[in-house]
């Protein structure tokens, strides 16, 4: 009689835990709105002229830009329209208006195999990784594409899995907006700041006000020491370490004289071409990488490139990444009771990252802010000794077509084409 007094309470109890252990239902946001910000340096910044800049020595190139999108699950009353509210500092008036493009149609299909302007491979492309002196034993990977185009050689291209969250767009929103457009495309002046007050209003969306501070401005630029050269060859790259990086990552990529081949080098401590990595990866994303050792952590401020490698690539082109962290807001906040539904109104992104590019030879570098420039140049002072929600994951390797192709989104991925 006992044990079936005990079955009975437990019974009744069980539903209750269920009940207490519930999750809580959530809406997805009405909008949705996503702010993109890259402080681009050196080589990277600036088209033909801040590539001379550089060249020459001059780290006067730090260039802003930014992206604005609106998606919303509400049709527009009428014509959409849409801006955004920017505070004083950014120096670029009022409002930035979020234009809704016009859907291009859809180009032909080609019936080559090849990307277009793609010819077919000759060549190998060798493929190194890690900062040091020496290369590791196991290096380099050598991808032959003539024996891959005739069947000899199968081929995978090392590259991580990176998770990156899928942002508005005129796809997969019912309706969008956006900044630039053919309307307003205003550069970003180089001292614009974004600290302040924000308002997006539309037709299609609900009213979204929000603040950003400090921390999620606009990033410093990328500050590089003037490159040194070890005893074997390599050469030391080394940066000053920017507050509020949640990570770093380097990729040099040259071609060996009187020869085919290509050589790419990456910063990870694994097999890596780094073509994924050249974007705004999310800050636990970047943590995660960094736990495998593919990304740099944030008091990381040198690597070296090693001797092998700058021999074998000539004249090699660095990239340079610092990853940012985001601002995530939802309105209205999630409810404390979870009983009760978090019916999102609307939810807003920043997320940043500040990137360089400069050649690999003694004595290049010193990339810095313009800005810093301009006020050694007035005061005379000399400058200061530099420090030494989830997309499908795609998996590489593949057949001959999905080999070149990979190939052509590595360059594209990494040098922004």
């Amino acid at each position: 009689m006992r044990a079936v007094m005990v079955l009975a309470v437990l019974a009744l109890a069980l539903p209750l835990s269920a009940s207490a252990q519930q999750q809580q239902v959530v809406r997805s946001p009405t909008a949705v709105y996503w702010m993109s910000l890259d402080t681009t340096s050196g080589m990277g910044a600036g088209g033909a002229a801040g590539m001379v800049a550089a060249m020459m020595g001059r780290g006067e190139t730090a260039q802003r830009t930014m992206h604005l999108q609106l998606g919303s699950s509400q049709a527009a009353a009428g014509e959409p329209k849409a801006g955004h509210d920017i505070p004083p500092g950014l120096n670029m008036g009022q409002t930035l208006p979020l234009v809704s493009p016009r859907r291009a149609p859809e180009p032909p299909a080609r019936a080559t195999d090849l990307p277009e302007g793609v010819e077919r491979p000759r060549g190998r492309m060798k493929i190194y990784w890690g900062c040091g002196d020496d290369v590791r034993s196991t290096q380099p990977i050598v991808i032959d594409f003539a024996k891959i185009m005739a069947g000899q050689q199968p081929v995978t291209f090392p590259a991580v899995r990176v998770a990156l969250p899928t942002g508005p767009a005129s796809g997969r929103s019912r309706t969008y907006g956006e900044w630039p457009n053919p309307a307003n495309s205003t550069p970003v002046p180089a001292n614009g700041s974004l600290r302040g007050d924000h308002a997006v209003k539309g037709n299609y969306s609900p009213e979204i006000r929000f603040s950003i501070g400090d921390r999620h401005d606009f990033m410093t630029p990328v500050s590089f020491a003037p490159l040194q050269q070890t005893s074997s060859g390599g050469m030391s790259v080394q940066w000053q370490s920017i507050p509020t990086a949640t990570g770093y990552f380097a990729f040099a990529m040259g071609a060996t004289q009187g020869a085919e081949d290509i050589v790419m080098w990456s910063s990870s401590e694994i097999a890596e071409t780094g073509g994924a990595l050249f974007g705004y990866v999310p800050p636990n994303e970047v943590a995660r990488l960094i736990r495998e050792k593919v990304v740099m952590p944030p008091q990381t401020t040198e690597c070296t490139v090693p001797g092998r490698v700058v021999k074998e690539m000539g004249a090699p082109f660095l990239r340079f990444i610092a990853y940012g962290d985001e601002l995530n807001l939802v309105h209205p906040p999630r409810p404390a009771d979870p009983a009760q539904p978090w019916e999102q109104i609307w939810a807003v992104k920043v997320r940043r990252m500040s990137t360089a590019g400069m050649i690999l030879a003694e004595g290049m570098g010193a990339v810095h802010d313009a800005g810093e420039a301009r006020e050694e140049r007035r005061s005379g002072r000399p400058r200061p000794e530099q420090p030494s929600q989830p997309q499908p994951e795609q998996p590489s390797g593949g057949g001959v077509e999905d080999a070149v192709k990979e190939g052509v989104k590595i360059f594209r991925g990494i040098f922004g084409k």
